[in-house]
């Protein structure tokens, strides 16, 4: 015990001096995100502590927020460590972490210190509890998501670094495209430390079900069967190097690697997955898993940051659905369609051809210019819903080909901190039919502005007023409330006034989200089977089989998840209310709205706090 503290003892002299390194090494706009604040107090010497040796751990993550250059120049040319000695690293850190915030009295800290303390705090104990399953996340939650598995349709390597790599690895001079191709070289390695955890987890009875198995295992085959020279992420280094004026045969040498390094580790992977899951249950739930049930239930608190059960969340999601079900009637019937259920009358709209576009490149572009269109729509409303005055720049793109498959069918990436790479609001465009025109209106709303590309935008241009270790976490119930309270907050200030099945899409898209809650819960804690919760989607929301079945099949890979974006948007709503009944005339929606999206992101269990800290 004493060799113990005597290390946590050094670490905390460390802190003060190794935040002075962070604000003398970060560029400007990292600086006054935190690093600055060492002077100011022992907590934001300690955070900035905190933020430099995150980075370390995570250089993807300094290369997503623009601080991959001056002293951290290194981290460009890495990949986090997906091995058990990166996942051991991560668990010392937690535990590194949690010690030393023990040190700090909380009661001594300003208001907004203390809001920043508690959700360190809550995160580090969060990945502290997840760190005691063999399985799942090597940084065991710590940013908010645990998935279970190494690998699935919609995790692992093949489905991550080459798109990182072309869209956040920033290629300016030689030095760069040398750093892309050290990375490449990264990518083999990662295939390789994702191999060894999957046979070492299988052996101990974790891999996912059968279904999973063999969506991932095609994502895989189909990214081996595509010649070297012929992969997004080599041409990627060859066009950008030539537009920036970088001389050198750039794409030999990236496609040479690919071959020679890539595809080895890759069929070595797919043989040890499909080695692994040769036997895998038809199973669902992470029930099955060995505590699994112990295991669902740090999920589901991870995905929603409440105490709340599993059977609470299920009767929730039950009972929303039914009250949105009855407003979407009423708006069915104002446009003359009265016959059958929701659901139904929602599926006979997903077929109507007004709603329909070509499944061509044709009309993938016209979505993409509808999803352009929608957003200067929204763009519109901003002085309405707030004062903070941000530009929020914003990229519509499709997801790439080689993983719409696993793909999520809509989601943000975030810009990065300096203002060089806007948010990129990404929408899987496999088959246009996943995408009525109607449903796209507030797909929009949810993943640019004000929805994630606007909260997100807080974190990259009012950066002085958060720490840095605040962009190195995410509350899901937080930051999917948020998007799902944005979808609310459009309607209400008149986005579909004259548009009414773009409300009916809205609509769609809050009981969805009510339905997710039923789903996952029913999955993971009732021992639904996969088909029963498909059927019940499509039932209840009246989206087609193939796009509920991929989404079913995101909730098996990412149990607790979708359960978060009606829980927190409920709990911002719980806020919302609460503070007009408070303030009566003297309530402002835009202070409330920025008060929300100032927090930088909480717990739920924090938030009403946070914002009343805020407001004051």
């Amino acid at each position: 015990m004493k060799k113990n503290a005597e290390l946590i003892d050094r670490r905390e002299m460390l802190a003060l001096s190794l935040a002075a390194a962070v604000a003398a090494s970060l560029p400007r706009y990292v600086l006054a995100a935190g690093a600055s604040a060492p002077s100011a107090s022992p907590l934001a010497a300690t955070l900035a502590a905190f933020a430099e040796e995150i980075l370390q751990l995570e250089p993807e993550t300094a290369t997503g927020l623009g601080v991959d250059r001056g002293e951290h120049r290194s981290l460009k040319a890495r990949l986090d460590d997906e091995s058990e000695a990166g996942r051991s690293r991560w668990v010392s850190q937690i535990n590194s972490m949690l010690a030393r915030l023990s040190k700090i009295d909380a009661a001594q800290l300003a208001a907004v210190d203390r809001i920043n303390y508690e959700s360190v705090r809550y995160s580090a104990t969060m990945a502290s509890a997840g760190a005691k399953f063999f399985y799942g996340a090597t940084g065991c939650g710590f940013n908010g998501s645990g998935p279970p598995y190494v690998v699935s349709q919609q995790n692992g390597a093949v489905t991550r670094i080459p798109e990182f790599l072309n869209t956040h690895h920033q290629i300016a001079d030689s030095a760069d495209a040398e750093a892309y191709l050290e990375r490449v070289r990264g990518l083999a390695r990662m295939l390789d430390q994702e191999s060894a955890r999957i046979a070492a987890h299988a052996g101990r009875g974790v891999m996912p079900p059968n279904f999973i198995a063999a969506n991932a295992l095609g994502v895989r085959k189909r990214f081996r069967g595509t010649a070297a020279a012929e992969q997004p992420l080599v041409k990627s280094l060859a066009t950008r190097a030539k537009a920036a004026g970088v001389a050198g045969d750039w794409q030999a040498r990236v496609a040479k690697l690919v071959q020679a390094e890539v595809y080895p580790a890759l069929d070595r992977q797919i043989a040890a997955f499909g080695k692994a899951t040769a036997h895998a249950p038809d199973t669902a739930g992470i029930y099955r898993l060995p505590d699994g049930e112990a295991y669902y239930r740090w999920a589901l608190k991870l995905g929603t940051t409440t105490e709340m059960s599993a059977e609470e969340i299920h009767k929730i999601g039950l009972e929303q659905n039914r009250a949105i079900q009855a407003r979407m009637d009423t708006v069915f019937k104002s446009q003359g369609h009265t016959q059958g259920s929701v659901g139904e009358r929602c599926r006979a709209l997903n077929a109507d051809p007004k709603q329909l576009v070509a499944d061509t490149d044709g009309g993938r572009q016209q979505l993409l210019d509808y999803c352009n269109d929608r957003m200067a729509a929204t763009r519109a409303l901003i002085p309405k819903f707030s004062n903070l005055g941000m530009k929020a720049p914003l990229m519509v793109k499709r997801v790439p080909p080689d993983i719409e498959d696993g793909a999520a069918l809509g989601y943000m990436n975030p810009a990065s901190l300096d203002g060089v790479r806007p948010a990129i609001y990404y929408i899987n465009l496999k088959s246009t039919a996943l995408w009525p025109k109607y449903q796209i209106p507030t797909l929009t709303a949810h993943e640019g502005i004000p929805g994630h590309a606007w909260q997100g935008a807080f974190l990259a241009e009012h950066h002085d007023d958060i720490p840095l270790i605040s962009q190195l976490m995410s509350f899901n119930a937080y930051v999917e409330g948020w998007a799902l309270y944005s979808e609310q907050l459009v309607d209400e200030l008149g986005y579909y006034a004259n548009d009414p099945y773009g409300q009916i899409g809205y609509l769609q898209g809050q009981q969805f989200r009510a339905c997710r809650m039923v789903v996952d819960t029913g999955l993971h804690a009732m021992r639904w089977t996969r088909e029963q919760a498909i059927q019940f989607l499509v039932a209840e929301t009246g989206r087609g089989r193939e796009a509920m079945t991929s989404e079913i099949d995101r909730y098996c890979a990412s149990p607790g998840q979708a359960c978060g974006y009606k829980v927190g948007h409920n709990e911002i709503l719980k806020q919302r209310e609460r503070l007009q009944a408070q303030r009566a005339d003297k309530f402002k929606l835009a202070d409330f709205n920025d008060a929300v999206v100032r927090t930088g992101g909480v717990p739920m269990a924090q938030l009403g706090a946070a914002i009343d800290q805020l407001l004051a």
